[in-house]
């Protein structure tokens, strides 16, 4: 029976890129200089440092623009309250999403049940697999998760025929 997984991963190493040229670009950047601007990933959890809240946002905005140039969509980006770290610094956690929560998986299957299309879906975990007897029918489920669900971040993967 062919199906395809729907997932929620970022690629990951291209994150990594991404903040470690944001990384360089706050050294090489003239209002950064000699202040305490940084930005590090940890276990997937990115942090930034700054000297007050306007300097997060403009590190906040070249991450952004890094993520958008290595094709990495910035939904996948849970961005935390600023924190106050001791003197004049703040802190910023953005966690990076992966996987599909539980309310949004009951979501897409929901959404698949009211379309009345000839597939199944089902959870498996993180991801949620849909099954179906035609390839047409996966493609047009796959057209209807896309169109209805745009504050996910989904992608397919695991198509089999």
């Amino acid at each position: 029976m062919p199906s395809f997984d729907t997932v929620c991963e970022p690629d990951l190493t291209e994150v990594k890129n991404a903040v470690e040229n944001t990384a360089k670009e706050i050294g090489t950047r003239f209002d950064f200089k000699g202040t305490s601007a940084s930005a590090e990933l940890k276990d997937k959890e990115i942090t930034l440092i700054g000297d007050a809240d306007f300097q997060l946002q403009q590190i906040d905005d070249v991450l952004r623009n890094k993520l958008t140039k290595r094709a990495v969509d910035v939904r996948y980006l849970d961005v935390g309250d600023i924190q106050k770290i001791g003197g004049d610094k703040v802190k910023q956690v953005i966690k990076i999403k992966t996987g599909i929560e539980t309310k949004d998986a009951k979501k897409i299957t929901q959404l698949i049940k009211d379309s009345k299309m000839k597939v199944q879906a089902s959870i498996q975990g993180e991801s949620v697999r849909i099954t179906g007897a035609k390839r047409d029918d996966l493609q047009a489920a796959m057209a209807l998760i896309k169109k209805d669900l745009v504050d996910m971040p989904l992608s397919f993967n695991n198509f089999r025929d």
